[in-house]
């Protein structure tokens, strides 16, 4: 396992592998504001170990791929999930099963309907359908939109950063399990470590959509898994079930208890699905 930067269509890009190049590619696509180091290292070693290559990668503004600055994103929507399509080619993937949560899993179905002749299959992990039709979903919880209304974080000090994340992430892990901090801020000391600039990331939430795909998910002709919590603050559990009756044959594994996100004893179970999953179809 080794951090490896790529050009992807003249973008910096960091992105980092594990397993063997000759098992069936699963791309991993994190949310927004995020870099990969939010799907666990032993989470991709689960998937490795299962028998496949596993690419994860930092978008751009976050982790150590390219940066811009901030207020200012260099890019849109559209170009996020190029990205993704480009990534695969500096693996020199044709194409390979996407998994993707959260923004993420959003991107993911843009990837699907943009370039269908990447994606072998889908895993959609606390996501919501990422095209407008006409559906009615319930809004984010209360206590997730009360953290965005009131909390704050000085982005140029670290600790502040740093505890910032870790609250956000305890509201998004929701209120029927107990938070592992120390897991949370371990990973999350890391990444703001990591990052060229973490404020950066923040540039997601402002990024214009650009010329993305507004084809029907309907039309979306691949195997797909839709992985969601049932206590989901962002996303509530309807929004992984109007996904799934959107995708033809599309099917839905609800976990008891989970909230936004893969987290601690989510991680074997959400593998396992996934292993499971991505055993159809061909590389």
């Amino acid at each position: 396992m080794v951090e490896r930067m790529i050009d992807a269509d003249g973008v910096e890009i960091c992105s980092e592998s594990f397993g063997r190049p000759s098992d069936p590619a699963i791309l991993l696509v994190m949310g927004i504001g995020a870099s990969m180091l939010w799907w666990d290292e032993n989470f991709c070693r689960l998937l490795a170990d299962g028998g496949r290559y596993v690419i994860r990668y930092d978008h751009r503004d976050t982790g150590r791929s390219v940066t811009y600055e901030l207020g200012r994103p260099g890019y849109t929507g559209s170009d996020l999930v190029a990205d993704a399509a480009a990534v695969l080619d500096a693996f020199g993937v044709g194409a390979a099963h996407v998994v993707g949560v959260s923004a993420g899993g959003a991107l993911a179905q843009l990837l699907a309907l943009g370039f269908p002749e990447r994606v072998l299959s889908l895993v959609l992990i606390s996501t919501s359908p990422a095209t407008s039709a006409n559906r009615a979903l319930p809004d984010p919880d209360h206590s997730y939109l009360e953290f965005l209304g009131s909390a704050s974080a000085d982005w140029s000090d670290h600790t502040s950063v740093v505890d910032y994340l870790v609250e956000y992430t305890r509201v998004l892990a929701g209120s029927e399990r107990p938070f592992d901090e120390i897991d949370a801020r371990a990973m999350i000391e890391r990444d703001v470590a990591r990052a060229h600039n973490i404020a950066a990331s923040e540039n997601h939430a402002i990024a214009p959509d650009g010329d993305v795909t507004h084809d029907p998910l309907s039309t979306i002709a691949v195997p797909t898994l839709v992985i969601h919590g049932t206590a989901d603050p962002m996303f509530p559990l309807q929004h992984g079930r109007a996904l799934a009756h959107e995708i033809p044959g599309a099917r839905v594994m609800e976990i008891k208890g989970m909230g936004h996100g893969i987290v601690g004893a989510d991680r074997e179970p959400i593998a396992t699905a996934i292993l499971n999953h991505t055993s159809q179809g061909k590389r």
